[in-house]
C-alpha cells in the first residue's frame, strides 16, 4: 500500500495527478504529527509510479497558518523536543528540492511560517487573491530557520526578503503575485481553473523534459540550502531557548502584548 500512516494528511489522484492535502486542525498548524508526515511525503511521492505531477494543498480556510502553539509551549518547555526535530526540518527542505516530478501548490489560504517555506519550495504557486503568506518565525521569538531564509531571497531579493523576514508581516497573495513571490494570485472561483490549466499545460510535454529541466534549475537552489540549512536550524533551535521567545508565545496565546527584556 501507498502513502500509509499519514496522520495529517490526505491523497486523491485524478489520472496521473496527485493531490496531497494538507489537513489538521481550523488553520491546518504545524504539530509534531504534521511536521513528520511533511518530512517524508514529498520523497515517497517521488517515487509514486502512478503519478507525474503533484499538487499541494490544505483543507478548508488555510493552507497551513504556521505552527501550532500546543507543540510550541511543548518545545519551550523541553528543548530536546526542538532537538529532535532538526532532522525532519531539514528533510522536509531538501525532499522538497530534491522531487524530480513538477509540484504545484494551490494556495488555498493562509500560508505562514513553515507552511508559507512549503508553498514557496513548490515548482509553481496560484493563490486565492485574498489568501495571506508570510514567514512570522521572528514575531514568535524563532529565527526562520527552516527554510524561510533560504527561499524568500531568491525569489524576492534580500532587501525585501529581509524586510518580511523580520518584521513578520504578511501580504495578500495579490501582492505577492505583483513582487515574484509567487506565479499567480486568482479569485477564489477561478483558483481550480487556473491550477488545471498550468497542469496540463506542463502534462501535455514530455515528462522526462520538464522532470530534469526541474532538476537543473534546483541545482543552484540545493547549493544554497546545503550551504544554510545547517547554520539555520543550529540557531533557531539556540532562539527556541531564550525568554523573550517563552514571552512572545505567551502574549500571542493571551491576546496581548509581548513584554520583551531583549533576552
Amino acid at each position: 500500500m501507498k502513502f500509509e500512516n499519514y496522520e495529517r494528511l490526505a491523497f486523491a489522484y485524478e489520472g496521473r495527478v496527485l493531490t496531497i492535502t494538507i489537513e489538521g486542525n481550523a488553520v491546518n498548524a504545524v504539530d509534531a504529527a504534521m511536521h513528520r508526515d511533511l518530512a517524508r511525503v514529498f520523497a515517497e511521492a517521488q517515487h509514486d509510479p502512478d503519478s507525474d505531477i503533484i499538487v499541494l494543498t490544505g483543507r478548508g480556510r488555510a493552507f497551513c497558518a504556521g505552527g501550532d502553539f500546543d507543540w510550541f509551549e511543548e518545545q519551550i518547555n523541553d528543548p530536546s523536543k526542538f532537538r529532535d526535530i532538526g532532522h525532519e526540518a531539514k528533510r522536509i527542505v531538501f525532499s522538497l528540492l530534491e522531487m524530480e516530478k513538477p509540484i504545484i501548490c494551490r494556495l488555498n489560504g493562509a500560508a505562514a511560517g513553515l507552511g508559507a517555506t512549503i508553498a514557496l519550495l513548490c515548482d509553481i504557486i496560484i493563490a486565492d487573491e485574498t489568501a495571506k503568506i508570510g514567514d512570522p518565525h521572528v514575531k514568535v521569538g524563532l529565527v526562520a530557520g527552516d527554510g524561510g531564509a533560504v527561499i524568500w531571497p531568491q525569489l524576492i531579493g534580500f532587501a525585501r526578503a529581509k524586510e518580511f523576514l523580520m518584521t513578520g508581516d504578511l501580504m495578500t497573495a495579490k501582492r505577492a503575485a505583483e513582487i515574484g513571490l509567487i506565479n499567480h494570485a486568482v479569485p477564489a472561483a477561478d483558483l481550480d481553473a487556473k491550477v488545471a490549466e498550468i497542469v496540463e499545460k506542463i502534462a501535455g510535454n514530455p515528462r522526462w523534459a520538464v522532470r530534469w529541466t526541474k532538476t537543473v534549475v534546483n541545482l543552484q537552489l540545493k547549493e544554497i540550502a546545503n550551504q544554510l540549512m545547517d547554520a539555520s536550524i543550529a540557531y533557531e533551535m539556540a532562539s527556541n531557548t531564550m525568554a523573550d521567545r517563552r514571552e512572545a508565545v505567551r502574549a500571542f496565546v493571551e491576546k496581548r502584548k509581548p513584554k520583551l527584556t531583549g533576552e
